[in-house]
């Protein structure tokens, strides 16, 4: 069974979908969910450790970092030092890396925002107006 934990706020102008994956216990995510709640932006939260990003997401946002796999990882967690992937990953194919990252939400780089054309991670407020307001 899907659970998803959903925010949201009606905008007539915004047309497009955001998926924002979050982890709750994230101080940052909830900064970033604050941002949007507060500006009135219309998104789905979902839980990046119950249901992280499928395959075709991560290669969305992949893409959006230029094929550098490694601005996905979250290089502060614990899960990350204890694989070593500071290690492992330089010479992981972007292939095995991707295949990780859907097997384990702890290892991404969070709030992980997506919408139709756009994606970024982290929660940089300037970044994020230009994804959600290109």
């Amino acid at each position: 069974m899907l659970t998803i934990l959903a925010r949201s706020c009606y905008i007539p102008i915004m047309s497009k979908r955001i998926k924002v994956y979050e982890y709750s216990n994230c101080s940052t995510c909830k900064k970033a969910l604050k941002y949007l709640d507060t500006n009135e932006i219309e998104y789905e939260a979902i839980s990046i450790v119950e249901h992280p990003p499928t395959l075709t997401e991560l290669k969305q946002m992949l893409e959006h970092y230029k094929g550098q796999v490694s601005k996905l990882f979250n290089t502060s967690g614990v899960m990350y030092r204890e694989l070593e992937l500071s290690k492992r990953l330089p010479t992981m194919s972007k292939d095995e890396a991707i295949q990780l990252l859907s097997k384990n939400g702890k290892l991404i780089k969070r709030p992980f925002l997506l919408t139709e054309k756009r994606g970024v991670v982290g929660f940089k407020q300037e970044e994020w107006e230009t994804v959600i307001r290109p």
